[in-house]
């Protein structure tokens, strides 16, 4: 389960009372998962992107798709595919030939959630069309910068197993991403519950019969930003944050280190996850739950180490129990 530990849930001020509820209303069609989606409403709490990386058939894209219809968010999804071209993402310039005019259509990129659904199945050159709407929110077309709407969080998928037409993010597009989360298989009990739902004629396609309603939405997310923008972090706290950061960048095991934009974004999910545990302010704890699935994809092993079967978690792991605690 991803993050590392769950959020205890303490009496909620009304601002987290729409958000808390996801849960239950998400496990209407999702049994279990529930580290992964903590993850995504962290990040959706501080406009973070989300990688997830699971093998086929672990409902990576229902988890997304039913977390939006519990948010009254628009989502699309985009099949990420070899012949992808940016314009299909971004949108183009269409020639309107009643006024000889052009016209704006906009890509699937215009919404609130978007799926990149298998992100490194497409050419770099198209997943580059992703950068600038997922760092600065908007799309610029013939030099006018057209702006997304808010909320907007691109929540991409990648299957760990199967390598072959594929195409591996730059490390540029890794570093835009708040989580990598990794979606595993569920437990012997959970998979009965699927197989049991599915038994009782559950549509995963069609969540609304399921009985899923919205039970949150934009204007809540923006009032929990509003209060998690207030949490304070002792500057012992963020000290810590910045020698674990620093730790990666002097690791024998590690080729790539974690950037300062990496450093900010450990913050940024260490505030969400303790205001989502209902605290008013950032803890150790909070760092440690949220370090590996924010910091494993900015991080590179050394060649050698890979070979070897270490793993960059293996090495987070390491460096969480060496680096000092604050008091």
């Amino acid at each position: 389960m991803e993050p590392t530990s769950e959020p205890v849930h303490a009496a909620a001020p009304d601002a987290r009372a729409p958000i808390l509820a996801l849960r239950d209303e998400v496990g209407k069609v999702i049994v279990g998962q529930e580290g992964t989606l903590s993850g995504l409403v962290a990040a959706l709490l501080v406009k973070g992107h989300v990688l997830l990386e699971g093998v086929p058939g672990t409902a990576k894209t229902l988890l997304v798709k039913t977390v939006a219809a519990a948010l009254d968010l628009q989502f699309k999804r985009l099949q990420f595919t070899p012949d992808l071209m940016p314009s299909d993402v971004i949108g183009q310039l269409m020639y309107e030939q009643r006024d000889g005019t052009f016209r704006f259509r906009e890509g699937p990129v215009f919404t609130n959630v978007l799926l990149a659904d298998e992100i490194n199945r497409t050419p770099p050159k198209t997943q580059a069309a992703l950068l600038e709407s997922m760092e600065e929110r908007q799309v610029t077309i013939e030099g006018r910068s057209q702006p997304l709407p808010d909320p907007f969080v691109v929540v991409a998928t990648q299957n760990p197993v199967e390598y072959e037409g594929t195409y591996p993010l730059p490390e540029a597009q890794l570093d835009r991403f708040l989580f990598k989360l990794q979606v595993g298989y569920p437990s012997f009990e959970q998979e009965q519950q699927v197989l049991a739902r599915h038994d009782a004629g559950l549509d995963p396609h069609d969540i609304v019969a399921a009985g899923v309603r919205p039970v949150a939405s934009a204007a809540d997310l923006e009032a929990a930003r509003a209060q998690i923008a207030r949490l304070r972090v002792d500057p012992a706290v963020v000290a810590y944050m910045v020698a674990l950061v620093r730790a990666t960048r002097d690791s024998p095991s590690l080729a790539l280190g974690v950037s300062p934009r990496g450093g900010a974004a450990l913050l940024h999910a260490a505030k969400a996850w303790a205001w989502l545990a209902g605290r008013t302010y950032v803890t150790p704890d909070e760092v440690k739950a949220v370090a590996k699935p924010a910091l494993r994809h900015r991080i590179m092993l050394r060649p050698e180490l890979e070979l070897e079967g270490v793993s960059t978690d293996g090495v987070l792991d390491g460096l969480l129990a060496t680096v000092p605690v604050p008091k």
